[in-house]
């Protein structure tokens, strides 16, 4: 959920949830999501090839952070490889065709569903999934 502010005649947009996973290899993920996905990395908290923290952002808003798997995080509960997420983009066939290219798991087809949203799914490395369409939620055109 995004909520969106005037400050000084600009409009800011405030990012209200943050999906977050843990990764084996969170530097390769980054990579993924950034030159894959067209994801920006914001910030990255780490030593070597552990990343305590990374923040990225979406290329249509919103956001994700990630780290470096590890004992004692709230979320080395959860299996590996486990979680899946959705990535609004106004070109998915841009992110498809970049994804191809690259060499990811396409896990669903480039396709136009029946709720009117232009979408398909890609595989990270370790195995979440990442859905990218046109889809803005409810009432939010798209």
């Amino acid at each position: 959920m995004t909520d969106a502010g005037t400050t000084g005649g600009t409009t800011t947009s405030t990012v209200g949830v943050w999906p977050a996973f843990q990764y084996a290899d969170a530097p390769a993920a980054i990579a993924f999501l950034v030159d894959v996905l067209g994801f920006t990395e914001s910030v990255r908290f780490a030593d070597g090839d552990t990343v305590h923290h990374a923040e990225l952002r979406g290329p249509a808003g919103g956001g994700v952070m990630l780290g470096t798997r590890r004992d004692g995080s709230p979320l080395s509960e959860m299996p590996p490889a486990s979680g899946a997420a959705y990535l609004f983009c106004p070109d998915p066939d841009e992110l498809y065709a970049r994804a191809r290219r690259a060499g990811a798991r396409i896990v669903r087809e480039l396709e136009d569903t029946d709720y009117g949203s232009r979408e398909f799914a890609v595989a990270d490395p370790e195995g979440v999934v990442w859905s990218v369409g046109t889809y803005a939620g409810h009432g939010h055109g798209g």
